[in-house]
């Protein structure tokens, strides 16, 4: 059902290009295109690529050839990838010098969202990789959490569960990005220490917790934490609604600091320039 959901987003013509199972009208729009002409997608939100997955795709390329054509985009040297990079990398090594594709003019946004839609429907995504390209819609794009959603094929409370993912401390992100962690697992230790979080999440993998023991253990690591801050600068309840809200509408990591004088500071964290870029364009605008 998510699936069909994800497909509907994408609108009709554009889901049938990345089915698990292309129709006859799809098959007969692919050409050959020479390998050495077709470069990676810069939109790939999927950093890692399984040796053993991609050796046996290599095994059944060689044996039956590439049964569903990818699916490129022209570029000013040749063609960009936009959907079907593990069988573009499995030919190359079964040394293959050309691969049935079809091709689309597609803008950037579109890209990144097909991309996002065809390794989620296959699973190849992790949470964090999923959040990130979430992100990156938002920040870079200007996308809503809410058009995200609508893009993808995924609920506003799934969008806005993944985004929170990336307010943890990156040690956390990269045991759900090798998938120690799942996301369930995660999700309580926002909002902890980056010592306390990083500590949970390796007794959580060390001693098999469910979910709801991670659960309950964060909330006993919360419960139990020192304070850190005076009185007069403990967060209120309003401006913990606005550093959420604007988290929400950035996309990106947003903290609020006050002062016992009043002022404070407005922190947001990015990771890459274009990120920043985008907060920009919005502030301009």
């Amino acid at each position: 059902m998510e699936n069909m959901q994800k497909k509907r987003a994408l609108g009709r013509g554009l889901g049938a290009l990345i089915s698990d199972i292309p129709s006859p009208e799809i098959l007969a729009q692919a050409t050959r295109v020479s390998i050495s002409k077709i470069r990676p997608n810069r939109f790939q939100p999927r950093k890692r690529f399984a040796p053993e997955e991609l050796d046996s795709l290599t095994d059944s390329i060689r044996r039956d050839g590439v049964l569903s054509p990818i699916l490129l985009r022209p570029s000013e040297d040749g063609f960009e990838l936009i959907a079907g990079e593990r069988r573009w990398r499995a030919s190359q090594a079964a040394g293959l010098t050309d691969i049935p594709a079809v091709v689309r003019e597609v803008d950037d946004l579109q890209a990144l969202e097909l991309a996002i839609v065809e390794n989620e429907q296959r699973d190849n995504l992790t949470a964090i990789e999923s959040a990130r390209a979430y992100q990156q819609m938002v920040a870079e794009f200007g996308c809503t959490q809410q058009q995200v959603a609508e893009r993808i094929g995924r609920s506003r409370t799934q969008v806005t569960n993944l985004l929170r993912l990336l307010q943890l401390p990156e040690k956390v992100q990269k045991m759900i990005d090798n998938r120690e962690l799942d996301m369930g697992h995660a999700r309580p230790l926002i909002g902890l220490s980056e010592h306390v979080a990083g500590q949970l999440a390796e007794q959580c993998v060390a001693h098999g917790w469910s979910a709801r023991q991670m659960e309950a253990q964060a909330k006993k690591a919360q419960a139990s934490a020192p304070e850190r801050k005076p009185a007069g600068q403990v967060m209120d309840a309003d401006v913990a609604a606005l550093q959420d809200e604007l988290t929400r509408r950035l996309g990106l990591s947003v903290e609020i600091v006050c002062k016992k004088n009043g002022g404070g500071e407005l922190k947001i964290r990015y990771t890459r320039a274009a990120e920043l870029d985008g907060v920009l364009s919005r502030l301009r605008a």
